[in-house]
């Protein structure tokens, strides 16, 4: 096995190297990368990214928001959990996770916390679950990456990926801390997360000093792989499944309901219905957001570009922007 330190809290960037490594770089062993980010909202490759998460908390906290390449669902990190990623050249075959989450459990049982497998994608700890793990194919690779909840902050990670009021939301984070748990709460001795790092990958390395240190040219490509398939908007709410929404805005100028159909992330059609009052008809109001992305600021803009700005009365384009998209 061989290990490379990313050097990097860059969620696009970290992504980006297990993508070169994976495709572009072949080293003679399995990789193992141990890493983490600043706060991020891991989406699985398959789920509707405004679905999963509280997109305007996001926003407002300055949340990252990434598009997996593997399956399941999504996940929230910070600088307090980490990330580990196994890559290795394998001929095709079923995903079998054992093999990669068995060193993780052992690391753990090295520092005093038994772990246990829950038999389909979930490590737990008295049945609290600390650890997801994910899987997929690239080339001719097999890619398995999980997360390690060691210190993060739970109430953030139930406020990024639910819209509740704060009553549900409140007895929502005494759901999660109820199903979920932070490892730093089992270990026999308080450690930094560093000194976890540096301990887990002591012990899944298992003594081996193979090393591979990441070249200037390396580095440049991984930015590039980083920016072309995970950074840009389209990597992120491009790849999201067709869905149609429909939102209702009750404003002091009456009642607005939009019914939009949206497809890569991009509104393809919407109708507009209420008791609201406008110098326009229903079908210029929705001409205005056929094509702009589905997304608060580039539906303000298409409305302002369309001339919609003070042609409904006492409701203004900023207040059905934030009607129509969080």
């Amino acid at each position: 096995m061989i290990y490379i330190e990313t050097g990097s809290s860059d969620v696009y960037y970290n992504f980006g190297v297990e993508t070169y490594f994976t495709l572009e770089k072949w080293l003679p062993d399995t990789v193992f990368l141990f890493w983490r980010t600043t706060p991020t909202l891991m989406v699985g490759k398959y789920q509707n990214v405004l679905e999963e998460i509280n997109k305007p908390y996001a926003d407002a906290h300055g949340i990252h928001i990434v598009r997996r390449m593997s399956g399941g669902g999504t996940i929230y990190t910070d600088l307090g959990g980490w990330q580990f990623s196994f890559i290795q050249h394998k001929e095709a075959g079923e995903i079998e996770f054992q093999q990669y989450i068995a060193p993780v459990i052992g690391a753990l049982a090295e520092l005093g916390v038994h772990a246990e497998f829950n038999g389909r994608n979930d490590l737990t700890i008295d049945g609290k679950k600390f650890s997801g793990n994910a899987q997929y194919r690239l080339g001719d690779c097999i890619v398995h990456h999980g997360s390690l909840l060691f210190d993060t902050d739970i109430r953030q990670m139930v406020e990024s990926t639910t819209v509740d009021s704060y009553k549900i939301l409140s007895k929502s984070i005494k759901s999660v801390r109820d199903r979920v748990t932070n490892i730093a709460e089992h270990l026999p001795a308080p450690m930094d997360p560093e000194t976890f790092k540096e301990c887990m990958v002591r012990h899944i390395m298992g003594g081996s000093d193979a090393v591979y240190e990441i070249t200037p040219e390396d580095d440049q490509r991984i930015r590039e792989l980083a920016d072309e398939r995970f950074r840009r908007w389209e990597c992120i709410y491009g790849a999201d499944p067709k869905f149609n929404i429909e939102r209702t805005g009750r404003l002091a100028g009456g009642k607005m309901q939009f019914k939009i159909d949206v497809q890569k992330g991009v509104i393809k059609s919407a109708a507009v219905y209420g008791d609201f009052f406008s110098t326009l008809d229903a079908e210029t109001i929705c001409a205005a957001l056929v094509g702009c992305r589905y997304e608060r600021s580039a539906v303000l803009e298409a409305l302002q570009a369309h001339g919609i700005d003070g042609a409904v009365y006492r409701i203004s384009t900023r207040e059905m922007a934030e009607v129509i998209a969080d």
